[in-house]
């Protein structure tokens, strides 16, 4: 599917609103977070793997990360070609195994491994992602030390939020 739409922003974050009608014709009847691959003005040449969010209305907001935007050479209030794709490569779940210090952790503290448990499978997926992609040693550690923290009730950030 292809469309024209200005770039706009709700928060910190840039996006592109996707109507009802376009998200019936990406994935008729889906409600969650919308897997999808995304190109903006033709870049990534590939399409870059997007979840759209839901807006309560039927339609959703399709955010657009620093990648995207640097691609595409785009800002906030430009007009910009909107090309999506449902991606059937998507898989639900975490994709990265569970690194064997946090699952020690998670089963050491019982508080944390129930708020593990209690998170929503792109959330878990969105964490592991995160842990697996650091590349220090000493990152690794101080945010798996973090992890654990906000999941044990901590009230910190972590990933880009707010917890507890």
């Amino acid at each position: 599917m292809k469309f024209k739409a200005k770039i706009e922003r709700k928060g910190i974050n840039p996006y592109v609103r996707v109507s009802a009608a376009r998200a019936q014709r990406i994935k008729a009847g889906w409600k969650k977070p919308l897997p999808v691959l995304v190109r903006v003005n033709e870049k990534p040449v590939d399409g870059a793997p997007v979840n759209m969010m839901p807006a309560g209305d039927g339609g959703f907001f399709l955010y657009l990360d620093s990648r995207v935007r640097a691609a595409s050479e785009t800002e906030v209030g430009d007009l910009v070609d909107v090309w999506i794709v449902f991606d059937r490569s998507y898989r639900p779940g975490p994709q990265h195994p569970m690194p064997f210090e946090f699952a020690s952790r998670l089963d050491s503290n019982p508080r944390a491994k129930m708020c593990w448990d209690g998170l929503t499978p792109s959330l878990q997926k969105e964490i592991l992602r995160y842990l697996a992609s650091l590349k220090s040693d000493a990152a690794r550690q101080r945010n798996l030390e973090r992890a654990i923290e906000v999941l044990s009730g901590a009230k910190a950030r972590f990933l880009a939020r707010e917890w507890n």
